[in-house]
């Protein structure tokens, strides 16, 4: 992934791990995996997990702990009622600026 690419990841990284928890709940390391099989390959798990500690704080998941064969036990995150909505909201952000940037580019070629 290039730095363009990778910093336009940035601001759109926790709409992206919402959207993940939305298809089920994982921990850390399985949202990671899940987005490295969609093509996201260079996302380091330290990224991951700072995004999941932001949501955590802004209570847009819930969170069980579950026993792990090594180690202490996990955080599995579930997206919550607030967490829909914000992904709801990244959803129409994304939509509205996709519209945008696709008018600009096809501007730009007629």
């Amino acid at each position: 992934m290039g730095k363009q690419m990778t910093e336009m990841l940035k601001g759109t990284l926790e709409g992206v791990v919402l959207a993940i928890l939305a298809l089920q709940p994982a921990y850390g390391y399985e949202i990671t995996a899940r987005l490295r099989e969609r093509g996201f390959e260079d996302i380091a798990e330290g990224t991951i997990y700072a995004v999941l500690v932001r949501i955590e704080k802004r209570g847009l998941v819930d969170i069980d702990k579950v026993p792990s064969e090594k180690g202490p036990p996990r955080k599995v995150y579930t997206l919550n009622a607030a967490g829909e909505a914000s992904l709801h909201e990244f959803w129409g952000s994304w939509s509205a600026l996709e519209t945008r940037i696709d008018q600009l580019r096809t501007e730009g070629h007629e």
